[in-house]
């Protein structure tokens, strides 16, 4: 048992043992994710009082968050591809940590509207779209392809923690301050990351499939030729579009599930929160020990979700609440891990085989542009009968060159020489 603990815990942690410019990410995530989660369970903690209690608030705020996806996610991939994945985490890192003070300010100071909610909601949103992708390529970089899933699950497990501690220190504080520390704090943690990210060295990355340069539109359309005629690719991208639409937003009824079906406050549902949070951790964590992305793992866990949240519909009872909540907390981070890599796998296998053909390509058409200008330049088409003269002038211009330049050196002594080279060339010229 000992050893396989020892076994599970060194599997599980390799990247972070290996890689510092890893650790230091992976450190910086640890401090700002759980204040990502106070201030998304304050955002909707928030709405849901100022607007006394409405549901329809709440759904209108989870809209204002993921709208930006919906409008922006087929352009920001080409748009990352083009820049410096550390760059970009950086100003999204900045960005983000500037509306957290923003919120936080406007709270705080007891101005605050629903509808300033909503436009912040929006910008954070927008932010995270070009944070995703940014955030992948730069987890690759900073790793290698050899321990990519083990980043890819790490990450997804403090993701998933932060639901944990996250959600039930926002329930206390904002029961005993209000939702404005919670702002407040979220924006401070940002200095953490911003710490990491600046002291990291970029010559410790890994090199990466460099992109092709192409248009924003061109570009769009090969994301989508390639996502429709691979077909396991387009199984992957189909299940996540089911998921994401039907089981995603649970948790924007979970302040009705604790008000209104449990009658509880704002520690109900930052202990739902937590539940499946906690169930998120360990499913992250058996994804990061686990070898390589499997497909059967992604439907088990894309199943088991969909699964509690049915059995999650009747229940009244909070610690069966918060049991299902764990459970579909596992299944979750089962599928959301799996699927990710093994999208991320075939995209790169893609880039490897789409790239040695673009590069033979641009070869050969290099090759043919030359012999074309070199056909330009004598005036002429050379016919494969003409190849062989051809090849004589030249032995005979380059011999030319060198008795010009013996001539200059030794003078008279090579007159001899030009004279036995003077027939040769004469019948070549026939």
């Amino acid at each position: 048992m000992t050893q396989a603990l020892l076994r599970f815990n060194t599997r599980a942690f390799v990247s972070v043992k290996k890689h510092r410019n890893y650790r230091l990410f992976f450190l910086g995530q640890t401090v700002s994710l759980p204040g990502t989660w106070i201030q998304r369970f304050a955002q909707a903690w928030l709405v849901y009082t100022l607007t006394h209690h409405s549901a329809i608030a709440v759904g209108v705020l989870a809209f204002a968050q993921f709208l930006p996806f919906t409008l922006f996610s087929l352009i920001v991939g080409v748009f990352v591809d083009r820049f410096d994945p550390r760059r970009i985490v950086l100003a999204t890192q900045a960005a983000s940590m500037t509306l957290a003070s923003i919120m936080a300010a406007i709270t705080l100071s007891g101005v605050v509207q629903p509808w300033h909610v909503y436009v912040i909601g929006f910008l954070a949103g927008t932010v995270q779209v070009l944070d995703a992708p940014a955030r992948q390529q730069l987890t690759y970089r900073m790793v290698g392809r050899n321990e990519l899933q083990n980043a890819v699950a790490l990450n997804s497990s403090v993701f998933n923690a932060s639901r944990i501690y996250g959600p039930a220190f926002a329930g206390v504080l904002i029961a005993a301050f209000g939702a404005g520390i919670c702002f407040a704090i979220n924006a401070v943690s940002f200095l953490a990351v911003l710490a990491g990210l600046l002291m990291m060295r970029p010559s410790e990355f890994f090199g990466g499939i460099e992109p092709a340069r192409l248009r924003m539109v061109h570009g769009i359309r090969e994301g989508f030729q390639y996502a429709i005629r691979s077909r396991e690719v387009f199984l992957v991208l189909l299940l996540v579009l089911i998921i994401s639409t039907f089981c995603l937003n649970f948790n924007v009824l979970l302040p009705v599930l604790a008000k209104k079906t449990l009658d509880a406050g704002p520690r109900t549902f930052g202990a739902l929160s937590a539940a499946f949070g906690a169930g998120a951790l360990i499913g992250g964590l058996l994804a990061a020990a686990q070898g390589r992305a499997r497909k059967s793992l992604m439907l088990l866990g894309a199943l088991g979700f969909a699964t509690s949240e049915l059995l999650l519909a009747p229940q009244s009872s909070i610690w069966l609440s918060c049991l299902l909540l764990f459970l579909g907390g596992v299944a979750f981070t089962t599928w959301s891990s799996n699927a990710r890599l093994r999208r991320d796998r075939l995209d790169r296998r893609a880039d490897v085989r789409l790239a040695r053909p673009r590069r033979r390509h641009t070869a050969r058409v290099l090759r043919r542009r030359d012999r074309r200008d070199r056909r330009n330049a004598r005036g002429r088409t050379v016919s494969p009968r003409s190849r062989g003269a051809d090849a004589g002038r030249g032995a005979c211009a380059r011999a030319d060159r060198r008795l010009t330049s013996v001539k200059e050196r030794f003078g008279a002594q090579v007159s001899a020489l030009r004279g036995r080279c003077l027939p040769w060339r004469v019948s070549l010229r026939l």
